[in-house]
């Protein structure tokens, strides 16, 4: 692929973006697959070898106000090794006029190997700026198999001693999962892998657009340790317990390592009032939830009167066991993201800690409420086990802090009900559930 490729003709550029409109809806990250492709356009165009482009595209969609930016790398080639062969987006018409096969370049492994290569060697390439920290090395000739967990972004693992992140969805700004690891890295705190290197844009905006990070190998995941120790009915109390510890150091590094800010005096009474709002939307689109709706709005008015008003600051922000890796007997926390459908801004931006521990309760209810035969008992121990962690390591005791914590976790609950609703219907009486059990708590 050349770089006439993409200047050669209107008619390429037109071959593109239909492929493209055909293709970014089938795509896990992509943020759009409910909304018509109205306007597809190349932003920048990088050349990364002779046949491998870095793209910054932007899409408009119907019904959507904002047009989004989404990272791309394409091949383009009239041949196509086997194994990328179910990678092709389509053919378009080359600079010769000869058809070339385009192909998501994630999944060309020499492609991806000339990637981490550039990255190693550092500094500028035409819209790009490769970077890489101060006496760390990035090793050459590692293979690279990309990870088939992807959702918001793509992961490379090198060789089991990397791991390449890539941005799918980019926004101007530094991404808080470089942002973040590299502040706790400075500030020692351990339980987070520090970044090795990184990539960004240079034009038309500064935004990161993939971060480079040991790979922890004989890491497992928290999701599935947390699932089979519930299926199993093995207990998960210790665990539980040094997760909490973890969270609260994460958070007291974090205070210590960004700017803390005290929560306005009307602080808890318009939070109380945003998660109602996003409650009668909620029930809205959701019948079920509908005579939850008078209970849960006392939850949260409880709350607004409680007059519980933490101070606010840096916080992992999506956090549940999918984020949390343990080896040995350590825990450690990755994906700093965020919400990626959330404004950058919003997800640098100070939040109560609350949040993070309302999402890692409703993770364990997950965990325990996925099978046919619900753990409710397990639950129960995993999620007291965590407060009490938390309150041995952090600033603060959950359990002390009730009514704001019942706020958050229903909060989150309203959340999940409305996503299992409109994705995974078959998963909605889980957090269901949890919003009967709080409102009966009240």
């Amino acid at each position: 692929m050349s770089s006439a490729l993409l200047t050669h003709s209107r008619v390429s550029h037109a071959q593109l973006a239909a492929l493209l409109a055909r293709w970014l809806p089938d795509q896990r990250w992509f943020a759009g697959r409910d909304h018509r492709i109205t306007d597809l356009s190349v932003v920048t165009a990088t050349q990364l070898t002779t046949d491998c482009f870095h793209l910054l595209i932007r899409v408009e969609q119907h019904g959507e106000q904002d047009s989004v930016h989404y990272q791309l790398l394409l091949g383009a080639t009239d041949r196509i090794p086997p194994r990328t062969r179910r990678h092709v987006l389509g053919e378009i018409e080359g600079p010769t006029g000869h058809a070339l096969l385009v192909h998501d370049a994630v999944h060309d492994h020499r492609a991806m190997v000339h990637l981490l290569d550039r990255i190693r060697r550092g500094g500028a390439m035409k819209n790009l700026r490769f970077e890489s920290f101060p006496r760390t090395g990035v090793p050459s000739g590692l293979a690279p198999h990309v990870l088939d967990t992807e959702q918001s972004n793509t992961s490379i693992v090198y060789g089991n001693q990397l791991i390449l992140k890539l941005f799918r969805r980019v926004q101007p700004g530094i991404n808080p999962d470089l942002e973040v690891p590299a502040a706790l890295a400075r500030y020692g705190y351990a339980r987070v892998p520090a970044p090795t290197a990184w990539f960004h844009t240079m034009t038309p905006f500064f935004a990161t657009l993939g971060v480079v990070q040991p790979y922890l190998t004989d890491a497992a995941d928290g999701w599935a340790l947390a699932r089979e120790s519930a299926a199993r009915r093995t207990d998960f109390v210790e665990e539980a317990r040094q997760l909490g510890r973890a969270t609260a150091e994460l958070h007291v590094a974090l205070s210590e390592t960004f700017p803390v800010t005290a929560a306005p005096a009307d602080h808890s009474i318009r939070l109380a009032d945003a998660m109602t709002h996003r409650l009668r939307q909620a029930a809205a689109h959701v019948p079920a939830l509908r005579a939850y709706a008078p209970a849960l709005t006392g939850v949260f008015a409880d709350f607004a009167l409680s007059g519980h008003d933490l101070p606010l600051q840096r916080i992992h922000g999506d956090f549940h066991l999918g984020q949390v890796l343990r080896a040995g007997d350590e825990w450690h926390i990755v994906d700093f993201e965020g919400e990626p459908s959330k404004p950058l801004t919003e997800r640098r931006g100070d939040h109560s800690p609350v949040g993070d521990i309302a999402g890692m309760l409703r993770s364990f209810d997950y965990a325990a409420h996925t099978d046919t035969s619900p753990r409710t008992a397990w639950a129960q121990r995993s999620r007291a086990a965590f407060c009490d962690g938390y309150a041995e390591s952090g600033r603060f005791a959950p359990h002390a802090i009730a009514t704001v914590l019942r706020a958050h976790e229903a909060d989150r609950a309203v959340y999940e009900v409305l996503y299992e609703a409109a994705h995974r219907p078959d998963w909605i009486a889980v957090p269901l559930t949890a919003v009967d059990r709080m409102c009966r708590a009240r």
